[in-house]
């Protein structure tokens, strides 16, 4: 049961306890991570399958944490798209020419995971061939937050060139959708054949558009990645943020589960979306810098949110703050497994 809590609840199947694992539990606030940045950029750790391995694997051996997920980062198939990039420490990645007409996006090279990015694979097998209790995450960046950030050039909050683009010239901003999305395709694949159990498709940024052209430019792009990627018998997980406008939306995009921020309440959400999506979150992380008795008086209430305890895997809304303590980290798993048993009396 254990190796499979977390593809079961995915599932909507029956399960010991409530599944947990948190988005970015691998990096900025663990100590060996800090002392590996020490001494190698984050690029560095990514694409080197040793150190990408020692550092998913970090939070495992210090929590109960019931999945690992792969140390990356979204925009490493930019490489193999042969668009230069960096990853600049308190910024994120920084592109110096972005695509921002037809002609770039037609000058994008032909995408080939097993190229281009292979360490991305390496990794995921190197962490199953020390780790066998505790399945593995793959994930990729969704198609309009990719584009966004090539298109910006680097992190946004007004993403002025990118609706400039769709605006303007919608087919081009379609076209450059559609290849990211066929890129998408062809990188969780190959996390997919090197052993991850589930897949994750952040679109971190898609809540900045409207709902309109959420179903009129990204929809489609985003069901398809889950259609096509439908064979590798992985389940599925879309996450977004600022997107409560979307989820009636999101409730027909095909993924296996939901992954919600903690903007609105988990109840709220399965009664917009319906039974037939399993949903993840939705804790506030900024709850794991306040006391132990309010982060737990605080996850009680997620839980709650979920009362019969099956189709929900417990995360954050978000990822980790740097600031957070190991030892809530570890508060809070023991908390749920303990809390989100479904025959614990209540």
């Amino acid at each position: 049961m254990r190796r499979d809590r977390l593809v079961r609840a995915l599932r909507g199947e029956e399960n010991d306890t409530t599944p947990i694992w948190l988005m970015r539990q691998a990096g900025r606030h663990l100590p060996g991570y800090r002392r590996l940045r020490e001494t190698h950029s984050l690029l560095e750790i990514a694409r080197t399958p040793e150190l990408a391995a020692e550092v998913t694997l970090e939070p495992v051996q210090r929590y109960d944490v019931d999945s690992a997920v792969v140390f990356a980062d979204i925009s490493l198939p930019f490489l193999g798209l042969g668009v230069p990039f960096s990853i600049d420490p308190g910024v994120g990645p920084v592109i110096p020419r972005p695509v921002r007409t037809r002609a770039d996006v037609d000058g994008l090279a032909e995408f080939d995971a097993r190229s281009s990015v292979p360490f991305v694979g390496a990794a995921i097998e190197r962490y199953l061939a020390r780790e066998r209790e505790r399945p593995i995450i793959g994930f990729a960046g969704g198609p309009f937050t990719l584009a966004a950030y090539l298109v910006e050039g680097r992190p946004s909050r007004e993403y002025v060139e990118t609706k400039r683009l769709l605006y303007r010239d919608p087919a081009t901003f379609d076209r450059l959708i559609a290849r990211l999305a066929q890129v998408t395709i062809e990188y969780l694949r190959l996390q997919a054949r090197s052993g991850a159990a589930a897949l994750q498709l952040f679109d971190s940024w898609a809540g900045a558009v409207s709902c309109d052209v959420f179903e009129r430019h990204l929809l489609g792009p985003v069901r398809s990645i889950f259609e096509q990627l439908g064979d590798t018998g992985c389940p599925t997980i879309y996450f977004s943020t600022g997107s409560s406008h979307l989820v009636e939306l999101l409730a027909h995009c095909g993924a296996d589960a939901l992954g919600v921020d903690w903007r609105e309440p988990l109840g709220r959400v399965r009664r917009r979306v319906g039974t037939a999506m399993a949903l993840q979150g939705n804790l506030d992380p900024g709850a794991l810098l306040g006391t132990r008795e309010t982060m737990l008086r605080e996850a009680q209430a997620v839980l709650d949110e979920v009362p019969q305890r099956r189709a929900h895997v417990f995360n954050l809304g978000h990822g980790v703050l740097p600031d957070t303590e190991p030892e809530r980290v570890r508060e809070l798993v023991e908390f749920v497994h303990e809390v989100g048993r479904p025959t614990r009396k209540r």
